[in-house]
């Protein structure tokens, strides 16, 4: 009964904090309340008693989250504190990096295949409805809700900040790329975010599991086809 109240208490936390990112427009609150989401997630894994898979899903949120997180922070740096992405825009010449890095912060958090995310959030989705509870199916229901709303708030927040036509208000701010200081650490972080999930699968999850997941992707790839 206890794991069934953490299954349920995760679910309804990963789905009720990405609703709220939604409607944020903070930078900073979006990926606050992103991680209350992430952690809805390994609430509910964890009430369905696959520990390792939580662990897998907390050690690779770790990079992509501090991916996201640093580089809002290279983005308020820029345009002096200003968090609120209503009054950015324009930003993706003038900061591509810092662009680059949080696309593939969003990337990776959504659960786009091979990146970090992926590999963790997969199987933990994967595990929940096959799990064979009675609950297995509403919060797998839960986790693909959440995984849509995860897909909203990220994207929403690019296209804000980077894509739309320039709404800065400060007109004397000289935008910028940040010093070598904070580019090396989004750099590293960008990295770990599309190989951490590779590298460490066999560790946390099974030895053989990549190839079955290369598998897998070839036979919902053919199915589409």
């Amino acid at each position: 009964m206890l794991l069934f109240a953490i299954t349920l208490f995760g679910g309804f936390t990963a789905v009720l904090a990405g609703l709220i990112a939604i409607y944020q427009y903070d930078i900073k609150k979006i990926i606050a309340y992103s991680t209350c989401s992430q952690l809805g997630y390994m609430f509910f894994c964890s009430g369905l008693s696959n520990y390792n898979l939580t662990l897998f899903h907390l050690f690779n949120h770790a990079f992509f989250k501090a991916l996201l997180f640093l580089g809002a922070g290279s983005i308020i740096s820029a345009l002096l504190d200003e968090q609120d992405y209503r009054r950015m825009g324009g930003l993706l010449h003038k900061m591509p990096f810092t662009y680059l890095s949080i696309f593939i912060g969003s990337l990776a958090i959504v659960g786009f295949p091979f990146l970090t995310g992926f590999y963790s959030k997969d199987f933990i989705l994967e595990s929940t409805i096959t799990s064979y509870c009675i609950d297995s199916v509403f919060i797998y229901f839960l986790g693909i809700l959440a995984a849509f709303t995860t897909a909203i708030y990220s994207f929403r927040l690019i296209f804000f900040v980077f894509i739309i036509k320039t709404n800065i208000y400060k007109k004397d701010t000289h935008i910028e790329e940040n010093n070598t200081y904070m580019l090396m650490p989004l750099l590293i972080l960008s990295i770990m975010s599309i190989i951490a999930g590779f590298l460490f699968s066999d560790l946390f999850i099974g030895v053989g599991i990549i190839s079955y997941q290369v598998v897998y992707i070839y036979n919902l790839y053919i199915s589409i086809i």
